[in-house]
């Protein structure tokens, strides 16, 4: 009897382990860490519009980015500075993506303007560095200035005055070793919110504390305008934040699939080198004719080969993938034939080839626009990719 006993106790007390250490398991195949800050709270409203809060519209459009990397990105985890009504100092927010050694920090911010300029509208997106506009300082100044409601805040930072142009100096000597990454992910976040037909605003460099005191690549995202009611409303309503949350989530997703060691799904791919030129309509066409399918070639070597000539060759950059695709794969969507190319470790996807930007520019509009909403046009030259809009200048001189 007491044998028995023991064998009982000896599975149940088995059974208890499995269950409780089943959920740290789980935690330990996470290998990227999000750390999603939304800007004020509590006591701190933010920007103040007519109908809503600043520190509302933040948290709403955190909560549910969160809730699509958590759905769709096991690999991660996803950490908040805040994901309630609650006030968070600056120097806590850096903290805890500190702690949580993050791979990236996104903080989440409504922008405004006095009261005579109701009228101005539009996404940016600021990395840390020094401000090279007044408008850039006094964004910097609005979002900085929640220190002066902490009861430390002159020891803890330093005697930082945010509302003083020369506290700032500090930022004209601050070499970010992650800088690059940085403007990459925020070049990323604008072309998701421009592809959502967002006005693009651009992407910055500013002074923010929040982002100076983290130690990983750090953006900080203005959504809007919260003074312009327009754009109030759309802020402020399920269907705006939702479609923000999902900008920003693809862009999460292209940048995360550019890391080295981090497995992803087949994302559309973003690229510092294409910029909003690539939907110009160049008005004089070009005698180049478009390849057939049959000189579009499939094979790696034959590709190079094609792409080897004296005028840009321009095609449509679909997705991209840590894995070698087969031909036929659902992913294209139908379309064919689909040509590749490597590019830091990524496998990039293209379809379409023509010397002639108009008319693969029709082309993306009438057959890919449709299933790769995301895509953008591309161009090599001898073999080497190349910046687009370089590429669209030489197509203009030799049409």
């Amino acid at each position: 009897m007491q044998r028995r006993r023991f064998d009982i106790l000896f599975i149940a007390i088995s059974l208890w382990l499995s269950f409780s250490l089943s959920p740290q398991i789980h935690a330990a195949d996470t290998h990227f860490t999000v750390v999603i800050d939304a800007g004020h709270g509590g006591h701190d409203p933010g920007a103040v519009g007519k109908r809503g809060k600043e520190k509302n519209i933040n948290l709403s459009v955190a909560l549910k980015l969160g809730k699509l990397i958590r759905q769709n990105c096991p690999d991660t985890r996803v950490v908040y500075t805040r994901d309630r009504d609650v006030f968070i100092p600056l120097h806590t927010r850096a903290e805890i993506a500190n702690d949580a050694k993050a791979d990236l920090f996104i903080s989440i911010h409504t922008n405004s303007v006095a009261s005579k300029n109701r009228s101005v509208s539009g996404t940016e997106t600021y990395t840390l560095g020094l401000h090279r506009t007044q408008e850039n300082l006094e964004v910097a100044k609005k979002e900085n200035a929640v220190i002066l409601i902490e009861d430390d805040y002159k020891q803890r930072y330093a005697g930082f005055n945010p509302n003083s142009s020369e506290s700032y100096i500090i930022f004209e000597f601050l070499q970010d070793k992650n800088m690059a990454q940085s403007v990459s992910f925020a070049t990323q976040v604008q072309r998701g919110f421009r592809n959502a037909n967002r006005i693009d605003k651009g992407v910055h460099q500013a002074g923010f504390l929040v982002l100076r005191a983290t130690s990983m690549p750090s953006v900080l995202i203005e959504l809007g305008y919260i003074t312009n009611p327009t754009e109030e409303a759309y802020l402020m309503s399920d269907q705006g934040s939702s479609t923000l949350a999902k900008s920003i989530y693809r862009a999460f997703l292209n940048y995360k699939a550019g890391k080295k060691g981090v497995a992803s799904q087949p994302v559309a791919d973003t690229d510092s080198s294409a910029t909003p030129a690539e939907e110009e309509i160049v008005s004089v066409e070009s005698s180049a004719p478009m390849p057939t399918v049959r000189e579009q070639r499939t094979t790696k070597q034959k590709s190079e080969s094609a792409t080897i000539t004296v005028k840009p060759v321009f095609k449509i950059q679909i997705l991209t993938s840590g894995r070698k695709l087969p031909a036929k794969s659902k992913q294209f969507k139908g379309l064919t034939p689909v040509d590749s190319y490597e590019e830091n470790g990524i496998i990039k996807y293209t379809y379409g080839a023509d010397t002639n930007y108009n008319k693969i520019l029709r082309l993306k509009r009438t057959k890919v626009d449709s299933k790769f909403k995301d895509a953008f046009i591309i161009a090599f030259k001898d073999g080497q990719k190349m910046n687009i809009n370089q590429a669209i200048r030489e197509f203009k001189r030799n049409r």
